[in-house]
Parts: C-alpha cells; sequence; structure tokens
C-alpha cells in the first residue's frame, strides 16, 4: 500500500488531494513562496488530526499545518523537496459552543475570523481581533502566529484573547486544555508556547477565546497630519481623554491612501484641497459603553482640542456607520493596492512608540542615501507601535531592480529596527522569511532555549520544519 492510500485510509479519499489538487496549497499569498507537497490531507475532527500525526511519526514524514494560507512569511508553505504532507484544518470549522455568562466561545481551528466575529455578535458579545484578511483567514492560524491587526491597542494580540486550547501534539497525543478560566495557576504557561511558535511544536486544533460586550456607540475619525511627531502627540492626547476606550490608532502616509484611491477609484480621501494632499494621516477610533451621545461628546472634544493644538490640519468625523466603514475601507485596502501596484519589500516591525517618529525620519534618509527615488509606503497601528515599513520601487526602478537591493534593504531596515530597540517581527511571525536573520537580533541565551523547547516537544523535527528556527 501507498503513503497516498495510507493517509486515504485515515480521512477518506476525497480529503487526500495530490498532483495538481495541491498547488493551491503550495504557494504563499504573496506568491513569493512555492514548494511541492506529497499529499495535502484535510482531516474532518481533532480525532483525525491526531491520526494523521501519529501516522507522520511513525514514518518520518514532514507535516506542514495549514489555516486560511492567507500568512506573510511563508510559514504555512511546503519546501520543493515533495516529500511533505500539508495539512489543512479548514474542515475543522464549527463552532462548538457559546457561555454568555462566561463570555467565552470554543471555536475549532478552521474557523474562518469573520465567522467568529459573527458568532459572537449573534450573542451579542464581541469578539475583538480584527485585520485585513479576516474574510479569508482561519482562527487557528491567528493563534499560530499571535496575530495582531488594529484593535490590539484595546483588548491585545491574539494571544491576549484566548483562555484554552486543544493541541494535538508532535507524536499525535491530544491535550484537552479548552478550559474557560481566567485564574489556572498550576504549572507552566503551555497555551502561551503553542501560540506564536507557527506550528512547529504542535497542531493547535480548538480555542477557548474571550467575549466582550458590544460597545454601545462607536466614533471613528480621519485626521489629517503633517508629520509621525504630531501623530505622536495626538495619540498621547487622545489615551488621556479616552482612556481604555481608545480601540484604534492607526499611522498611514499620504501616498498609501492616494494609491488606494488610484488602484479603486470608487474610493475616496474624504478631504478636499490640501488636506487631501497631506504627508501623514492617522485613523481613530473610539469604543464607548454609555451612549452615542457621551461617546460623540468626548470624541469631538479631544479631536478638536488636537485641531487647537496644532497638532491635526483637519479631520473627518464619521458621521453612521456607513461612513466608519469607508474610513477603515480605505485602511484595509492599503495591502491590496499596494500588491496591484507589483512586490514590494515589506517590514513588519515594532518600535517603541516614543521613538517612531525618528526611526522613521533615520531610516527613511538612509534608504534614500542607498537608493535615491525608492519610495516608501509606509502604515500602521501607531497605538501599539506596530509599523508596516514597506518600500515600492516608485519610479525610479524596475520590479527586477528593486528585487535586487531586497537583501541590503532587509539589512538596513532590520539594522535601523535593531538599533532603536525594535522587533524585526512585530505580527506576522518569522516563517521562512526571518528565520535565517532571527539569530543576528535574538538574545543567544533566548535562541537556545527556543531550540531546546523544539527539541523537547518535536524531537523527530517533522513539525512545519524550516520555519522559525534553523535546523
Amino acid at each position: 500500500m501507498s503513503r497516498v492510500d495510507e493517509l486515504v485510509q485515515l480521512v477518506g479519499q476525497q480529503h487526500v488531494l495530490t498532483g495538481a489538487d495541491t498547488e493551491p496549497y503550495t504557494v504563499d499569498w504573496r506568491g513569493r513562496y512555492s514548494g511541492a507537497a506529497l499529499a495535502v490531507v484535510r482531516p474532518g475532527s481533532t480525532e483525525e488530526v491526531a491520526k494523521v500525526v501519529r501516522w507522520c511519526a511513525a514514518n518520518k514524514v514532514p507535516l506542514v499545518p495549514q489555516g486560511g494560507n492567507t500568512g506573510l512569511c511563508g510559514g504555512a508553505t511546503p519546501d520543493a523537496g515533495g516529500q511533505a504532507i500539508v495539512l489543512s484544518l479548514t474542515r475543522l470549522n464549527r463552532i462548538r459552543s457559546v457561555d454568555t455568562d462566561n463570555d467565552t466561545m470554543v471555536v475549532e481551528a478552521g474557523c474562518i475570523l469573520q465567522s467568529v466575529q459573527q458568532a459572537a455578535r449573534d450573542a451579542d458579545r464581541l469578539f475583538p481581533l480584527s485585520l485585513a484578511a479576516e474574510g479569508s483567514c482561519t482562527l487557528g492560524g491567528n493563534l499560530a502566529t499571535n496575530a495582531g491587526g488594529t484593535q490590539v491597542l484595546r483588548y491585545g494580540n491574539a494571544r491576549d484573547l484566548v483562555l484554552g486550547l486543544e493541541v494535538v501534539t508532535a507524536q499525535g497525543d491530544i491535550w484537552h486544555g479548552l478550559r474557560g478560566l481566567r485564574k489556572d495557576n498550576t504549572g507552566y504557561d503551555l497555551r502561551n508556547l503553542f501560540m506564536g511558535s507557527e506550528g512547529t511544536l504542535g497542531v493547535i486544533t480548538a480555542a477557548t477565546v474571550k467575549l466582550y460586550p458590544l460597545p454601545v456607540a462607536q466614533c471613528t475619525a480621519l485626521l489629517a497630519l503633517a508629520s509621525v511627531e504630531d501623530a505622536v502627540k495626538v495619540l498621547s492626547a487622545a489615551r488621556q481623554g479616552f482612556g481604555a476606550a481608545l480601540t484604534g490608532f492607526e499611522l498611514i502616509a499620504g501616498n498609501c491612501l492616494q494609491g488606494v484611491v488610484r488602484c479603486y477609484p470608487q474610493q475616496r480621501i474624504p478631504f478636499e484641497g490640501e488636506s487631501a494632499q497631506m504627508p501623514w494621516y492617522a485613523l481613530l477610533e473610539l469604543s464607548d459603553s454609555e451612549s452615542a451621545e457621551h461617546a460623540r461628546e468626548r470624541f469631538e472634544a479631544v479631536v478638536g482640542e488636537t485641531i487647537e493644538a496644532g497638532l491635526v490640519a483637519d479631520a473627518v468625523i464619521a458621521e453612521n456607520i456607513t461612513q466608519s466603514k469607508a474610513l477603515w475601507h480605505l485602511r484595509e485596502s492599503i495591502p491590496l493596492a499596494e500588491k496591484a501596484f507589483g512586490k514590494s519589500i515589506k517590514h513588519d516591525v515594532s518600535i517603541p512608540v516614543s521613538r517612531m517618529a525618528e526611526f522613521v525620519t533615520t531610516t527613511n534618509a538612509a534608504l534614500q542615501a542607498h537608493f535615491p527615488g525608492i519610495e516608501h509606503v509606509t502604515f500602521g497601528h501607531l497605538g501599539d507601535g506596530n509599523l508596516h515599513y514597506n518600500v515600492a520601487r516608485g519610479e525610479a526602478y524596475s520590479e527586477d531592480e528593486l528585487l535586487a537591493k531586497q537583501a541590503a534593504v532587509y539589512e538596513l531596515v532590520h539594522e535601523s529596527v535593531h538599533q532603536f530597540g525594535g522587533s524585526i517581527s512585530a505580527e506576522h511571525g518569522v516563517g521562512q522569511l526571518k528565520r535565517d536573520v532571527l539569530p543576528r537580533y535574538k538574545d543567544p541565551v533566548e535562541l537556545a532555549l527556543m531550540h531546546r523547547i523544539k527539541q523537547a516537544l518535536d524531537p523527530l523535527g517533522i513539525m512545519n520544519p524550516g520555519k522559525v528556527l534553523i535546523s
């Protein structure tokens, strides 16, 4: 019996894909990484996942866990050897239970994030994890990469939204850890060990996630700004004025919004004259638990104070949910517009907010000195210090010329991030993209501990090999 036939016995003929049928699963979303697979296996339950993992362990076959395949660092793409199986978890897509008294929900790893959000809303609750790919990414992938998104400022990263996990270990055992407890001080925190590990230690099959009350009202505004320095000062004013009600603060370079409207003419920058050509914008959102009137009053007061202080050149405050969605749609369309204009060199970095303006100014100048005419595509979650500091070819270079400079650009930006006390990966993970440079920026003791954990939990090295750590 062939290996493929053995896999068919575990999950059924229609859930084992081979040949050309595997191709959508072996290329990453950006088209940067492509590989080959012995097969794509689509288990329909945690027990079937365990059977497949046990088979892989017995046969020393590597496996690559995959959710919605929307990752940005090649973490869910197999290598070109064709010996690994891709373990697609999209059939594990049930909402197992909702407990509104405990404000928790048990969700399987293959659930689309948008479906998780909707299930919470159906129960008159909020699941706050929100990012541009929420219509296609899956919860398991979000947890495996410790995804961030637009509301980290208020609710934290994916790791902060989970109370318990169900995990299949590298040996094919099932850890039943779906406890919905906010206090459980009985030993090592295995939950946080598996989250953010990118499938290199085990396979997350389900999670108990936190739910929150739905906000009574939300206010959204797009602010026109002259500098990143002003944006940081506005953020401080918003934190002081709104406290925990501040749910989002996005920094956007003016050329990013202009790129969106060029690519998608149905969208528009909601300013006229000079305000439509400002170098920077901020998207600000407040969630209020009291009333719409209270939210609007607080919101207009803080925005008005920043205008009077000369920090904000102009502001558009959404009058209704439709306008609010339009403002967020502008922000969320930036990655799609960027992709439509061709390949770029992407960085997902975090910098202390207090040093963000200096980082942008210094790094922009260094890039222009080395690569004159290169275009800066800068946007991200200023509220939590996460910047998508991307580099495009602009008018000065062809796509091939830009990509030929990729290694030098990465090195320059990463060195700058390191000098400013930041991280070269804020929310996208390491995957293949940053694996080889991780030792340069990681404390050697920390890196050694990571290798020991990997060896202890996955001694055969079958779990997503070639990701995060150099073998």
